[in-house]
């Protein structure tokens, strides 16, 4: 089973992040870029990849004990960049970065805990992934309009385990589907 844990923005801030989007595709040379459905927003805090069923009850348990040691803190969407040369165009993120960290070190910590195979760990950077494209695209009037956006705070009080599945091969336009398979909230031992 394909997953990772990941947070998962309220409806209201999906809808603010919306009408950005609905500017950003307005742009010129928007249609080069393949756009990221809304049921797929969301901030991974770790990608665990195919993990096997054996070791999902145990990772599942360990994301549980690390939701419950992370207080419940702030964030709000706000800016953008891209990685891979335009490749990757996403929202940036503001607010308790700090707890944010920690909170994705103690997610893949989870995982490792359980055997799941993580690879060399990687200094985690918060985004929200907004389109890709399979070659270099110069995306700067996007990250121009997405340098004015400031979403408004919330307040996370749930991780998610979530189950991804990619897009069928030779089907257009379909979008990878996410499924939250298990949520734990924060702060749940305090």
């Amino acid at each position: 089973m394909r997953l990772f844990a990941a947070l998962l923005p309220p409806e209201d801030v999906i809808r603010e992040l919306a009408a950005e989007v609905d500017r950003l595709r307005a742009l010129p040379g928007a249609d080069a870029l393949r756009w990221t459905g809304r049921p797929g927003w969301h901030l991974t805090l770790a990608f665990y990849g195919e993990v096997d069923d054996v070791l999902v009850p145990d990772l599942d348990a360990r994301l549980e004990r690390a939701a419950s040691r992370t207080a419940p803190f702030e964030l709000a969407l706000g800016g953008g960049g891209h990685f891979g040369r335009g490749r990757a165009l996403w929202a940036g993120v503001d607010g308790d970065l700090r707890t944010l960290r920690l909170l994705a070190d103690r997610s893949e910590a989870a995982a490792r805990k359980a055997g799941v195979p993580m690879g060399e760990h990687r200094r985690y950077r918060p985004h929200l992934t907004l389109a890709r494209s399979r070659t270099a695209l110069d995306v700067r009037p996007h990250l121009d309009v997405l340098g004015g956006f400031r979403g408004r705070a919330w307040t996370v009080t749930e991780l998610a385990l979530v189950h991804s599945s990619l897009p069928r091969p030779g089907v257009p336009g379909e979008q990878p589907r996410y499924e939250a398979v298990a949520r734990h909230a924060l702060g749940a031992a305090g």
